[in-house]
């Protein structure tokens, strides 16, 4: 436990009378704790890209997926664009996280110290909200050529048609494929709110406590 959540837990008791730090005091161990904080999301978003990385090796690793791989419906040159695409995401992340941890560690203000907090919980924001779209879009581009390019989806259009539940096939689809973005979205944001969410709340309190040294 930090010196500052020490501090606070001795402020709460009745029995002795503590000094009352002043801000030049507080002001180091908040500096200390949210420069930790944000080496913390730098180390979890190196881990992050390590996961993806390993992910993308099953298909030259491992046969099933190997033949999973060959026998996908997408274009492979499409799918390692996108890959390549991640990959620079993901070091750009890295790579302003490692700047957000740079900028915290040297502050010399409160000022400072405050609006390089704000820039890590943007940072953070516009990640979780790119991942979001980014797969919510991969997810639909799939579904399309999956509709094109499968001829025993091409087979099960044709006999709905004939059968005249073309509009049922299609609002069945569309359904599911709604249910299917929904629950993406739903896991990606649980996943990021786990990861990120706890060390970004705290990074949060630390900014509401150098508001109050501002007042």
């Amino acid at each position: 436990m930090d010196e500052l959540e020490l501090l606070k837990k001795d402020w709460q008791k009745d029995t002795v009378t503590y000094p009352k730090l002043s801000a030049n005091e507080i002001y180091p161990m908040l500096l200390k704790k949210s420069s930790s904080i944000v080496k913390s999301l730098f180390y979890i978003s190196i881990g992050e890209l390590l996961f993806w990385i390993i992910l993308n090796s099953f298909p030259f690793l491992f046969d099933s997926y190997r033949e999973a791989f060959d026998n996908m419906l997408m274009s492979k040159a499409f799918f390692y664009g996108v890959t390549i695409f991640t990959y620079v995401i993901i070091f750009l992340f890295i790579y302003l996280l490692y700047k957000a941890y740079k900028s915290i560690s040297v502050a010399d203000s409160t000022k400072g110290l405050m609006e390089s907090i704000l820039k890590t919980r943007k940072i953070i924001k516009y990640y979780v909200i790119y991942n979001l779209v980014f797969g919510g879009a991969l997810i639909i581009f799939s579904f399309i050529i999956e509709i094109v390019k499968n001829p025993k989806v091409s087979e099960q259009i044709a006999q709905f048609e004939t059968d005249g539940k073309l509009a049922i096939f299609w609002a069945t689809t569309i359904g599911m494929l709604i249910l299917g973005i929904l629950i993406f979205g739903g896991f990606i944001w649980l996943f990021y709110r786990l990861i990120y969410g706890i060390l970004l709340k705290r990074l949060n309190q630390n900014y509401k406590e150098l508001k109050k040294l501002e007042v």
